[in-house]
């Protein structure tokens, strides 16, 4: 029988989306085929699960949490499957923010390994993804949300065929695999789109938008778009969260609004892409009601107030201001930038970052150079980890005083000894980076955190 290690060594020991570089990428690997046999070896687990399925390029992990926590807020058993991990591979699959226990997770691994060495050429992903599947249905789980790897049409999870699927807001990422246009990057996204099904969709540029449009029509999928048919007013925000206010221009009394013509919520999130997130997932939620799903208002209130989703926006520290945040392409550097000026207070800005081989590495460092008044360039210990030398050279403002550090833990040290009271020590970028500063903060303050052996 494995133990929890060597549970995980035989999962990372397959092809790993995750830690190829876009040079050995394989597009043959990039298909349902396996995926459908293994399940089916399995007694097709997924077909006993009612499913939110969520694509999208940013805000699909927020998203994720947002909704799963209302729905246990509603008193609902929910299973949660999300990527990537901060600290642990349990991390990913859980029920009611209960990580899956390593027994559990050797438990299934066992049962299912029979049949993985049956498959041709089998993928970490497939392994994962069934691994959930499998638990989800096995502990009956009433709903599963579960968030896309990479792209939707060939990812590993779109075998579901979900009562609701939402598509998160698109941008350019993984060009070299889901295309080098909007219109390419959003037709693999709207895979998930299933016929009849209802679609509930975040703000899109027009040309993503025009293309889920387009699929929603062709599949019958019944279409809400948030920003049009649900709307959100931003309120007063701290370093705690913020309130906002939603109001939905749906024609019926059925839903979560009946009744209503606004509503107040809060999170304990930052940035106004959040409260996109939160009103992307309320809508969500809405879909679910009109299905039968027994929601209240003062439930989704609950569940957004309580919702966590660490290492994105988190304020770790305080004198200095200490951030982390794993912004990996240049859409989401400039929320970030954005959020730090508007919700925060400091005098000068100490970056720490690293980026994965595949991301627009120049495009970042542009936004983040003309707004930091120090950087500090490190490597999180990844196979798809750019070279720090690399990274340093690709920066546009050479007045930025820039230094290199050879991993996240020291890298983060540094920069708040570069810091004064008053500064704020981003730590962003890689979220394998963040991973690595996150637990080093947190191993110093002394609290406790689930972590795999080998982190």
């Amino acid at each position: 029988m494995f133990s929890y290690q060597e549970a995980l060594d035989y999962i990372y020991s397959f092809v790993d989306q995750e830690k190829l570089a876009p040079d050995q990428y394989v597009p043959r690997r990039f298909d349902l085929e396996n995926m459908n046999t293994l399940l089916s070896m399995l007694g097709d687990p997924h077909r006993r699960l009612r499913a939110v399925h969520v694509a999208g390029t940013k805000g699909k992990g927020s998203t994720c949490a947002m909704t799963a926590s209302i729905l246990q807020a509603a008193g609902y058993r929910v299973g949660l499957f999300t990527q990537p991990h901060l600290h642990t591979f349990r991390e990913r699959i859980t029920i009611d923010e209960r990580l899956i226990s390593e027994e559990e997770m050797v438990a299934a691994l066992e049962r299912q390994k029979p049949f993985i060495e049956q498959l041709p050429d089998p993928s970490t992903f497939e392994i994962m993804t069934a691994l959930a599947l499998q638990y989800f249905a096995d502990q009956e789980v009433d709903m599963a949300v579960v968030e896309t790897g990479l792209g939707g049409r060939l990812d590993t999870t779109n075998v579901l065929d979900p009562v609701v699927a939402v598509i998160t807001s698109i941008s350019y990422d993984h060009t070299y695999i889901l295309g080098d246009t909007l219109e390419q990057i959003a037709s693999e996204k709207a895979g998930i789109i299933k016929n009849g099904k209802p679609v509930v969709c975040a703000p899109q540029r027009v040309a993503a938008e025009q293309v889920i449009v387009e699929v929603c029509r062709a599949r019958e999928a019944p279409l809400v778009l948030v920003g049009k048919d649900w709307v959100w007013d931003p309120g007063q925000a701290s370093v705690e969260g913020q309130s906002f206010e939603v109001a939905s221009h749906i024609p019926d009394a059925e839903g979560l609004m009946a009744n209503r013509r606004t509503q107040e919520f809060w999170i304990p999130f930052l940035g106004r892409y959040q409260v996109v997130n939160a009103t992307t997932s309320i809508a969500t939620i809405d879909q679910l009601v009109r299905q039968g799903t027994s929601v209240s208002l003062e439930q989704v209130t609950e569940g957004l107030r309580r919702a966590k989703w660490p290492g994105r926006l988190e304020i770790l520290g305080h004198e200095p201001l200490l951030v982390m945040d794993g912004a990996h392409n240049v859409d989401s550097v400039q929320r970030l930038l954005r959020a730090l000026r508007e919700y925060l207070s400091f005098d000068r800005l100490i970056l720490v970052v690293g980026f994965s081989l595949d991301k627009d590495i120049a495009g970042m460092m542009k936004e983040l150079t003309s707004q930091a008044h120090a950087m500090i360039v490190t490597q999180a210990e990844h196979p798809r980890a750019a070279e720090p030398a690399a990274i340093a050279k690709q920066t546009q403002a050479p007045e930025t005083p820039l230094s290199i550090v050879s991993d996240p833990a020291s890298a983060l040290w540094r920069a708040l000894e570069l810091a004064g009271k008053k500064d704020l020590v981003c730590v962003t970028g890689s979220l394998f980076v963040v991973a690595g500063a996150r637990a080093a903060w947190l191993e110093a303050k002394g609290e406790e955190f689930e972590r795999d052996p080998a982190l």
